[in-house]
């Protein structure tokens, strides 16, 4: 089979959610944008200030795939020439979590890294499945792969 082929073949299927999650933000400089976000609208020459080596024709890709993917939602501030304020829709804000779960297992591959830890005893933490209706933890082998209706 060749690759077009595969490829097509693969558009057909159905994606599994970390691919659909990939879709809308699986690049560093998405991931780096909506971080800039998670404390607040920005305008654009902020974000740039905050994300050093971004180039601008980057980050005006970025911008835009992020609000056709209802991630960003981007508010204009002047008329001409046009400029943005951007901000993170209540999608966007959901991807916090899984932001500082990144954060946390990238910096626990350094040396000298430090991780993080519950502030009133110290432990280091863990990230866990857990239903709030059974109000338990759910071991990963029994978490679903696949979204349960």
């Amino acid at each position: 089979m060749s690759a077009s082929a595969r490829t097509a073949a693969r558009r057909e299927t159905v994606l599994s959610p970390l691919e659909r999650a990939l879709d809308r933000v699986g690049d560093r400089w998405s991931l780096l944008v909506v971080e800039a976000l998670l404390d607040g609208p920005r305008r654009f020459g902020e974000l740039a200030e905050m994300l050093p080596g971004i180039a601008p024709n980057i980050l005006t890709d970025r911008l835009r795939r992020l609000e056709r993917s209802g991630i960003v939602h981007a508010v204009p501030y002047q008329s001409r020439p046009p400029r943005m304020t951007y901000d993170l829709t209540a999608d966007g804000r959901d991807l916090a979590s899984a932001l500082r779960l990144l954060a946390d297992w990238g910096g626990r591959r350094e040396a000298d890294a430090e991780p993080l830890r519950h502030a009133t005893c110290g432990t280091p933490l863990e990230a866990r499945w857990f239903c709030p209706t059974c109000a338990t933890a759910v071991a990963d082998a029994d978490a679903p792969t696949e979204r349960v209706l």
